[in-house]
Protein backbone atom coordinates (compact mmCIF):
# COMPACT_ATOMS: atom_id res chain seq x y z
CA UNK A 1 0.00 0.00 0.00
CA UNK A 2 2.59 2.29 1.08
CA UNK A 3 6.45 1.75 1.31
CA UNK A 4 6.39 0.70 4.65
CA UNK A 5 3.73 -2.08 3.72
CA UNK A 6 5.14 -5.54 4.41
CA UNK A 7 5.68 -7.30 1.18
CA UNK A 8 6.61 -11.10 1.17
CA UNK A 9 7.76 -13.26 -1.67
CA UNK A 10 7.41 -17.49 -1.59
CA UNK A 11 3.35 -17.11 -1.43
CA UNK A 12 1.15 -18.63 -3.53
CA UNK A 13 -1.35 -16.58 -5.68
CA UNK A 14 -4.53 -16.06 -3.86
CA UNK A 15 -6.39 -18.39 -6.88
CA UNK A 16 -4.56 -21.02 -5.58
CA UNK A 17 -5.25 -20.93 -2.04
CA UNK A 18 -6.61 -24.33 -0.74
CA UNK A 19 -10.04 -23.98 0.06
CA UNK A 20 -11.88 -26.04 2.12
CA UNK A 21 -14.03 -28.89 0.20
CA UNK A 22 -17.84 -28.64 -0.56
CA UNK A 23 -19.09 -30.98 2.27
CA UNK A 24 -22.21 -31.29 4.10
CA UNK A 25 -22.55 -28.37 7.07
CA UNK A 26 -20.14 -29.95 9.79
CA UNK A 27 -18.76 -28.28 13.85
CA UNK A 28 -15.73 -26.88 13.72
CA UNK A 29 -13.93 -24.67 15.58
CA UNK A 30 -12.93 -21.01 14.88
CA UNK A 31 -9.33 -19.38 15.41
CA UNK A 32 -10.29 -17.70 18.50
CA UNK A 33 -11.88 -21.11 20.18
CA UNK A 34 -14.97 -20.42 19.25
CA UNK A 35 -16.99 -23.67 18.12
CA UNK A 36 -19.52 -23.15 15.09
CA UNK A 37 -20.90 -24.85 12.30
CA UNK A 38 -18.96 -24.79 8.89
CA UNK A 39 -20.66 -24.25 5.64
CA UNK A 40 -19.28 -24.88 2.40
CA UNK A 41 -21.38 -26.49 -0.53
CA UNK A 42 -22.76 -23.91 -3.04
CA UNK A 43 -26.65 -24.46 -2.58
CA UNK A 44 -26.27 -24.44 1.66
CA UNK A 45 -24.45 -21.39 1.26
CA UNK A 46 -26.87 -19.89 -0.55
CA UNK A 47 -29.64 -20.92 1.68
CA UNK A 48 -27.58 -19.35 4.89
CA UNK A 49 -26.75 -15.80 3.13
CA UNK A 50 -31.08 -15.33 2.12
CA UNK A 51 -32.11 -16.83 5.63
CA UNK A 52 -34.03 -14.03 7.85
CA UNK A 53 -33.24 -16.56 11.18
CA UNK A 54 -29.05 -16.61 10.36
CA UNK A 55 -28.04 -12.71 11.19
CA UNK A 56 -24.51 -10.60 11.09
CA UNK A 57 -25.22 -8.24 14.80
CA UNK A 58 -23.49 -8.97 17.01
CA UNK A 59 -20.57 -10.65 16.00
CA UNK A 60 -17.76 -7.88 14.78
CA UNK A 61 -15.93 -9.46 17.68
CA UNK A 62 -15.97 -13.02 17.53
CA UNK A 63 -14.12 -15.78 15.74
CA UNK A 64 -10.91 -14.33 15.25
CA UNK A 65 -7.78 -14.73 17.07
CA UNK A 66 -6.75 -11.24 16.84
CA UNK A 67 -7.36 -7.85 16.53
CA UNK A 68 -9.99 -6.77 14.12
CA UNK A 69 -10.06 -3.87 11.57
CA UNK A 70 -11.95 -0.82 12.06
CA UNK A 71 -13.83 -0.77 8.75
CA UNK A 72 -14.97 -4.53 10.38
CA UNK A 73 -15.11 -4.08 14.39
CA UNK A 74 -17.46 -1.06 14.32
CA UNK A 75 -20.86 -1.74 15.04
CA UNK A 76 -22.23 1.07 13.17
CA UNK A 77 -21.05 -0.85 10.00
CA UNK A 78 -23.19 -1.83 7.40
CA UNK A 79 -21.86 -5.71 7.45
CA UNK A 80 -22.47 -5.66 11.20
CA UNK A 81 -26.04 -4.81 11.22
CA UNK A 82 -29.21 -6.85 10.47
CA UNK A 83 -33.16 -6.47 10.95
CA UNK A 84 -34.60 -2.91 10.46
CA UNK A 85 -31.55 -1.19 11.52
CA UNK A 86 -29.52 -2.82 8.37
CA UNK A 87 -32.70 -2.60 6.50
CA UNK A 88 -33.04 1.71 6.95
CA UNK A 89 -29.46 2.12 6.42
CA UNK A 90 -29.17 -0.37 3.12
CA UNK A 91 -32.39 1.55 1.79
CA UNK A 92 -30.57 4.82 2.34
CA UNK A 93 -27.55 3.38 0.10
CA UNK A 94 -29.65 1.68 -2.64
CA UNK A 95 -31.40 5.18 -2.76
CA UNK A 96 -27.74 7.01 -3.58
CA UNK A 97 -26.87 3.64 -5.69
CA UNK A 98 -30.04 3.93 -9.06
CA UNK A 99 -29.65 2.18 -11.84
CA UNK A 100 -29.88 5.51 -13.53
CA UNK A 101 -26.86 7.19 -11.71
CA UNK A 102 -24.48 3.74 -12.20
CA UNK A 103 -25.68 4.26 -15.84
CA UNK A 104 -24.41 7.61 -15.78
CA UNK A 105 -21.35 6.88 -14.05
CA UNK A 106 -20.03 4.40 -16.96
CA UNK A 107 -19.12 6.51 -19.86
CA UNK A 108 -16.61 8.44 -17.52
CA UNK A 109 -15.18 5.38 -15.37
CA UNK A 110 -14.69 3.81 -19.35
CA UNK A 111 -12.77 7.07 -19.89
CA UNK A 112 -10.95 6.53 -16.83
CA UNK A 113 -9.38 3.26 -17.57
CA UNK A 114 -8.92 4.06 -21.14
CA UNK A 115 -6.77 7.61 -19.66
CA UNK A 116 -4.05 5.31 -17.78
CA UNK A 117 -4.19 2.94 -20.50
CA UNK A 118 -3.10 5.82 -22.67
CA UNK A 119 -0.23 7.01 -20.34
CA UNK A 120 1.17 3.31 -19.73
CA UNK A 121 1.51 3.18 -23.45
CA UNK A 122 3.45 6.48 -23.99
CA UNK A 123 5.60 5.78 -21.20
CA UNK A 124 6.63 2.79 -22.77
CA UNK A 125 8.29 -0.51 -21.59
CA UNK A 126 9.20 -1.93 -19.19
CA UNK A 127 6.16 -1.47 -16.29
CA UNK A 128 5.23 -1.97 -13.34
CA UNK A 129 1.48 -2.31 -13.73
CA UNK A 130 0.52 -1.73 -9.81
CA UNK A 131 1.70 1.37 -10.07
CA UNK A 132 1.41 2.32 -13.54
CA UNK A 133 -2.26 0.86 -13.75
CA UNK A 134 -3.99 -1.31 -10.89
CA UNK A 135 -3.70 1.55 -8.40
CA UNK A 136 -4.33 4.67 -10.90
CA UNK A 137 -7.29 3.09 -12.12
CA UNK A 138 -9.33 2.61 -8.87
CA UNK A 139 -7.76 5.94 -7.41
CA UNK A 140 -9.38 7.94 -10.47
CA UNK A 141 -12.55 6.60 -10.32
CA UNK A 142 -12.82 6.57 -6.35
CA UNK A 143 -12.11 10.53 -6.03
CA UNK A 144 -14.54 11.73 -9.09
CA UNK A 145 -17.33 8.95 -7.74
CA UNK A 146 -17.17 10.81 -4.56
CA UNK A 147 -16.11 14.59 -5.22
CA UNK A 148 -12.62 14.28 -4.15
CA UNK A 149 -10.91 15.05 -7.12
CA UNK A 150 -10.05 18.87 -8.08
CA UNK A 151 -8.19 21.65 -6.11
CA UNK A 152 -11.04 22.20 -3.67
CA UNK A 153 -10.73 21.51 0.11
CA UNK A 154 -11.73 18.19 -0.58
CA UNK A 155 -9.30 16.90 -2.86
CA UNK A 156 -7.35 13.93 -1.79
CA UNK A 157 -4.11 12.48 -2.81
CA UNK A 158 -3.35 9.16 -3.69
CA UNK A 159 -1.00 8.89 -0.88
CA UNK A 160 -2.93 10.35 1.72
CA UNK A 161 -5.73 8.09 1.02
CA UNK A 162 -3.80 5.11 0.93
CA UNK A 163 -2.36 5.74 4.32
CA UNK A 164 -5.92 6.14 5.36
CA UNK A 165 -6.64 2.93 3.53
CA UNK A 166 -3.80 0.79 5.62
CA UNK A 167 -5.28 2.35 8.71
CA UNK A 168 -8.93 1.69 8.68
CA UNK A 169 -8.24 -1.85 6.94
CA UNK A 170 -5.47 -2.62 8.47
CA UNK A 171 -4.78 -6.85 8.53
CA UNK A 172 -3.30 -8.65 11.40
CA UNK A 173 -0.42 -11.43 11.15
CA UNK A 174 -1.05 -14.25 8.67
CA UNK A 175 0.39 -17.88 8.04
CA UNK A 176 4.39 -17.83 6.57
CA UNK A 177 3.25 -19.49 3.86
CA UNK A 178 0.05 -17.02 2.83
CA UNK A 179 -2.39 -20.12 3.60
CA UNK A 180 -5.44 -18.57 5.62
CA UNK A 181 -6.03 -20.69 9.10
CA UNK A 182 -9.04 -23.16 9.20
CA UNK A 183 -12.43 -21.49 9.57
CA UNK A 184 -10.30 -18.01 9.56
CA UNK A 185 -13.92 -16.08 9.88
CA UNK A 186 -13.84 -13.20 7.79
CA UNK A 187 -15.27 -11.78 4.67
CA UNK A 188 -15.13 -11.49 1.23
CA UNK A 189 -12.50 -8.99 0.74
CA UNK A 190 -15.24 -6.21 0.21
CA UNK A 191 -15.12 -4.33 3.41
CA UNK A 192 -16.69 -1.13 2.37
CA UNK A 193 -19.71 -3.44 0.82
CA UNK A 194 -21.30 -5.09 3.22
CA UNK A 195 -18.23 -7.64 3.92
CA UNK A 196 -15.39 -7.55 6.61
CA UNK A 197 -11.86 -8.84 7.62
CA UNK A 198 -9.59 -9.34 10.60
CA UNK A 199 -7.28 -7.20 11.34
CA UNK A 200 -4.42 -5.63 13.20
CA UNK A 201 -1.77 -2.74 12.53
CA UNK A 202 1.15 -3.70 9.64
CA UNK A 203 4.31 -4.17 9.50
CA UNK A 204 6.46 -0.47 9.41
CA UNK A 205 3.35 1.24 11.06
CA UNK A 206 2.60 1.67 15.10
CA UNK A 207 0.07 1.97 16.90
CA UNK A 208 0.40 5.65 17.36
CA UNK A 209 0.21 5.77 13.70
CA UNK A 210 -2.63 3.56 13.45
CA UNK A 211 -4.72 5.73 15.85
CA UNK A 212 -3.30 8.99 14.15
CA UNK A 213 -4.41 7.61 10.64
CA UNK A 214 -7.82 6.93 11.60
CA UNK A 215 -8.29 10.09 13.49
CA UNK A 216 -7.62 11.80 10.75
CA UNK A 217 -9.44 10.51 8.46
CA UNK A 218 -12.65 10.38 10.65
CA UNK A 219 -12.53 13.87 10.88
CA UNK A 220 -12.13 14.54 7.36
CA UNK A 221 -15.04 12.66 6.68
CA UNK A 222 -17.25 14.32 9.63
CA UNK A 223 -16.29 17.68 8.09
CA UNK A 224 -16.97 16.55 4.16
CA UNK A 225 -20.39 15.30 4.91
CA UNK A 226 -21.12 18.62 6.76
CA UNK A 227 -20.11 20.38 3.24
CA UNK A 228 -21.91 17.94 1.34
CA UNK A 229 -24.95 18.83 3.14
CA UNK A 230 -24.02 23.19 2.88
CA UNK A 231 -22.85 22.73 -0.72
CA UNK A 232 -24.55 19.13 -2.62
CA UNK A 233 -23.54 18.37 -5.88
CA UNK A 234 -23.66 15.00 -8.03
CA UNK A 235 -21.31 13.07 -6.22
CA UNK A 236 -22.09 9.56 -4.26
CA UNK A 237 -21.18 11.64 -1.16
CA UNK A 238 -23.86 14.29 -1.52
CA UNK A 239 -25.89 11.37 -2.92
CA UNK A 240 -25.95 9.18 0.30
CA UNK A 241 -26.36 12.61 2.12
CA UNK A 242 -29.36 13.46 0.25
CA UNK A 243 -30.50 10.17 0.95
CA UNK A 244 -29.91 9.66 4.42
CA UNK A 245 -31.47 13.44 5.21
CA UNK A 246 -34.78 12.25 3.44
CA UNK A 247 -35.11 9.16 5.37
CA UNK A 248 -34.51 10.21 8.23
CA UNK A 249 -33.33 7.48 11.44
CA UNK A 250 -29.73 7.20 10.36
CA UNK A 251 -27.14 7.76 12.76
CA UNK A 252 -24.61 9.86 11.87
CA UNK A 253 -21.83 7.37 12.82
CA UNK A 254 -23.40 5.27 10.48
CA UNK A 255 -23.28 7.67 7.55
CA UNK A 256 -19.50 8.48 8.76
CA UNK A 257 -18.55 4.93 9.03
CA UNK A 258 -19.71 4.26 5.18
CA UNK A 259 -18.81 7.06 3.57
CA UNK A 260 -15.02 6.37 4.80
CA UNK A 261 -15.58 2.52 4.13
CA UNK A 262 -16.88 3.54 0.44
CA UNK A 263 -13.79 5.95 -0.33
CA UNK A 264 -11.32 3.19 1.39
CA UNK A 265 -12.43 -0.19 0.64
CA UNK A 266 -13.88 0.74 -2.57
CA UNK A 267 -10.35 1.98 -3.63
CA UNK A 268 -8.68 -0.82 -2.37
CA UNK A 269 -10.84 -3.61 -3.29
CA UNK A 270 -10.66 -2.85 -6.93
CA UNK A 271 -6.76 -1.83 -6.86
CA UNK A 272 -6.05 -6.18 -5.59
CA UNK A 273 -8.57 -7.83 -7.77
CA UNK A 274 -7.45 -6.10 -10.45
CA UNK A 275 -3.99 -7.02 -9.63
CA UNK A 276 -4.86 -10.62 -8.91
CA UNK A 277 -6.02 -10.63 -12.07
CA UNK A 278 -3.71 -9.93 -14.11
CA UNK A 279 -0.91 -11.96 -12.36
CA UNK A 280 -3.48 -14.84 -13.23
CA UNK A 281 -3.70 -13.72 -16.73
CA UNK A 282 -0.76 -12.84 -17.70
CA UNK A 283 1.40 -15.53 -15.59
CA UNK A 284 -0.94 -18.57 -16.29
CA UNK A 285 -3.34 -17.96 -19.27
CA UNK A 286 -1.05 -15.47 -21.38
CA UNK A 287 -2.74 -17.32 -24.54
CA UNK A 288 -5.95 -15.68 -23.43
CA UNK A 289 -4.81 -12.05 -23.26
CA UNK A 290 -5.58 -10.76 -26.84
CA UNK A 291 -8.88 -12.19 -26.69
CA UNK A 292 -9.91 -9.47 -24.20
CA UNK A 293 -9.58 -7.07 -26.95
CA UNK A 294 -13.34 -8.70 -28.08
CA UNK A 295 -15.65 -6.79 -25.12
CA UNK A 296 -18.08 -9.42 -25.17
CA UNK A 297 -15.11 -12.15 -23.78
CA UNK A 298 -13.42 -9.57 -21.54
CA UNK A 299 -17.04 -9.20 -19.88
CA UNK A 300 -17.35 -13.40 -19.73
CA UNK A 301 -13.85 -13.24 -18.62
CA UNK A 302 -14.04 -10.49 -15.89
CA UNK A 303 -16.66 -12.36 -13.96
CA UNK A 304 -15.33 -15.77 -14.42
CA UNK A 305 -11.68 -14.55 -12.57
CA UNK A 306 -13.69 -12.65 -9.72
CA UNK A 307 -15.66 -15.48 -8.98
CA UNK A 308 -12.86 -18.07 -9.21
CA UNK A 309 -10.13 -15.51 -7.68
CA UNK A 310 -10.76 -14.38 -4.14
CA UNK A 311 -11.55 -10.82 -3.62
CA UNK A 312 -9.46 -11.35 0.01
CA UNK A 313 -7.56 -14.59 1.40
CA UNK A 314 -9.86 -15.09 4.15
CA UNK A 315 -11.91 -18.59 4.65
CA UNK A 316 -15.41 -17.61 5.87
CA UNK A 317 -17.82 -14.94 7.04
CA UNK A 318 -19.61 -15.71 10.15
CA UNK A 319 -23.78 -15.60 11.35
CA UNK A 320 -25.46 -16.90 14.01
CA UNK A 321 -28.69 -19.11 13.73
CA UNK A 322 -31.31 -17.30 15.95
CA UNK A 323 -33.60 -20.52 15.41
CA UNK A 324 -33.20 -24.07 14.72
CA UNK A 325 -32.11 -24.02 10.93
CA UNK A 326 -32.20 -27.34 8.58
CA UNK A 327 -29.71 -27.26 6.14
CA UNK A 328 -28.36 -29.68 3.90
CA UNK A 329 -29.40 -32.70 6.06
CA UNK A 330 -28.19 -31.23 9.49
CA UNK A 331 -30.27 -29.38 12.27
CA UNK A 332 -27.77 -26.15 13.16
CA UNK A 333 -29.34 -25.51 17.07
CA UNK A 334 -30.51 -21.92 17.62
CA UNK A 335 -27.34 -19.95 18.90
CA UNK A 336 -24.81 -21.59 16.95
CA UNK A 337 -22.18 -19.59 15.17
CA UNK A 338 -21.95 -20.73 11.18
CA UNK A 339 -19.32 -19.77 9.22
CA UNK A 340 -19.84 -19.32 5.72
CA UNK A 341 -17.69 -20.23 3.02
CA UNK A 342 -17.91 -18.20 0.03
CA UNK A 343 -14.52 -19.41 -1.60
CA UNK A 344 -16.10 -23.24 -0.60
CA UNK A 345 -19.09 -22.58 -2.36
CA UNK A 346 -17.95 -20.67 -5.67
CA UNK A 347 -15.70 -24.16 -6.20
CA UNK A 348 -18.00 -26.26 -5.30
CA UNK A 349 -17.26 -29.59 -8.55
CA UNK A 350 -21.08 -30.07 -8.17
CA UNK A 351 -22.04 -26.62 -9.39
CA UNK A 352 -18.85 -25.51 -11.20
CA UNK A 353 -17.31 -28.66 -12.46
CA UNK A 354 -14.79 -27.09 -15.09
CA UNK A 355 -13.22 -24.72 -12.45
CA UNK A 356 -10.83 -22.09 -13.16
CA UNK A 357 -8.86 -23.56 -15.74
CA UNK A 358 -11.77 -23.88 -17.99
CA UNK A 359 -11.91 -21.45 -20.96
CA UNK A 360 -11.96 -18.11 -19.09
CA UNK A 361 -14.82 -16.80 -22.11
CA UNK A 362 -16.97 -19.72 -20.71
CA UNK A 363 -20.48 -18.01 -18.50
CA UNK A 364 -20.27 -19.50 -15.18
CA UNK A 365 -22.67 -22.27 -14.48
CA UNK A 366 -24.63 -20.53 -11.87
CA UNK A 367 -24.91 -16.75 -9.95
CA UNK A 368 -20.96 -16.06 -7.93
CA UNK A 369 -21.27 -16.05 -4.87
CA UNK A 370 -17.76 -13.69 -4.53
CA UNK A 371 -20.11 -10.22 -3.37
CA UNK A 372 -22.03 -12.78 -1.08
CA UNK A 373 -26.07 -12.83 -1.30
CA UNK A 374 -29.13 -12.00 0.20
CA UNK A 375 -29.36 -8.91 2.53
CA UNK A 376 -25.29 -8.32 2.83
CA UNK A 377 -24.83 -8.26 -0.96
CA UNK A 378 -21.98 -6.32 -2.08
CA UNK A 379 -23.38 -2.82 -2.91
CA UNK A 380 -19.69 -1.94 -4.70
CA UNK A 381 -20.34 -5.54 -7.25
CA UNK A 382 -21.51 -2.77 -10.20
CA UNK A 383 -18.03 -1.04 -9.41
CA UNK A 384 -15.72 -4.15 -9.20
CA UNK A 385 -17.29 -5.78 -12.18
CA UNK A 386 -17.32 -2.25 -14.14
CA UNK A 387 -13.75 -1.20 -13.61
CA UNK A 388 -12.52 -4.93 -14.18
CA UNK A 389 -14.20 -5.44 -17.36
CA UNK A 390 -13.12 -2.22 -18.75
CA UNK A 391 -9.68 -2.66 -17.71
CA UNK A 392 -9.03 -6.25 -18.96
CA UNK A 393 -10.87 -5.06 -22.29
CA UNK A 394 -8.65 -1.70 -23.15
CA UNK A 395 -5.31 -2.78 -21.90
CA UNK A 396 -5.74 -5.99 -24.04
CA UNK A 397 -6.51 -4.07 -27.36
CA UNK A 398 -3.81 -1.14 -26.70
CA UNK A 399 -0.74 -4.02 -25.75
CA UNK A 400 -2.19 -7.26 -27.36
CA UNK A 401 2.19 -8.64 -26.60
CA UNK A 402 1.77 -7.75 -22.71
CA UNK A 403 3.78 -10.23 -21.27
CA UNK A 404 5.10 -10.90 -17.45
CA UNK A 405 8.84 -10.51 -17.13
CA UNK A 406 9.20 -12.67 -13.52
CA UNK A 407 8.03 -15.88 -12.91
CA UNK A 408 4.66 -15.83 -10.45
CA UNK A 409 6.68 -17.52 -8.09
CA UNK A 410 8.78 -14.66 -7.78
CA UNK A 411 6.33 -12.08 -7.15
CA UNK A 412 6.03 -9.81 -4.04
CA UNK A 413 3.03 -9.79 -2.43
CA UNK A 414 1.06 -6.42 -0.62
CA UNK A 415 -0.02 -7.61 2.80
CA UNK A 416 -1.75 -5.77 5.67
CA UNK A 417 -5.07 -4.89 4.25
CA UNK A 418 -8.41 -6.85 3.52
CA UNK A 419 -6.78 -8.73 0.76
CA UNK A 420 -3.45 -9.73 -0.83
CA UNK A 421 -2.19 -8.42 -3.83
CA UNK A 422 1.15 -7.76 -5.86
CA UNK A 423 3.46 -5.29 -4.85
CA UNK A 424 4.77 -5.18 -8.41
CA UNK A 425 4.15 -6.83 -11.59
CA UNK A 426 6.78 -5.98 -13.71
CA UNK A 427 5.86 -6.32 -17.56
CA UNK A 428 7.00 -5.70 -21.31
CA UNK A 429 5.94 -5.71 -24.75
Amino acid sequence: MDSAADTRTALPPLHRLPVAPALPPHPTTLPDGTPAWLVTRYQDVRQVLGDPRITRADLHDVGTAGATADVAANPASLFNQDGPAHRRLRGTVQRAFTPRAIAGWQPWVAAAVQQSVDALVAAGPPADLVTAFARPVPFAVTTRLMGLDGNGPDSLDEERLQRWTLALLAQGDEPADGTPAPGNTTGSGTASTDASTTAGTTAGTTATDHADALAEYGAFTVELIERRRREPGDDLVSRLVRAADHDGGIPEESLVHLVAGLTASGNESVAGALGNALVYLLGERAEHWPRLADPDTAERTAERLLHFIPLGDDEATIRRATAPIELGGATIPAGSVVAVSLGSANRDPEVYPEGLDADLGLPLAAPTLAFSAGPHYCIGAWRVRLEMRESLHRLATALPGLRLTTPVADVAWQLGGTTRSPARIPVDW
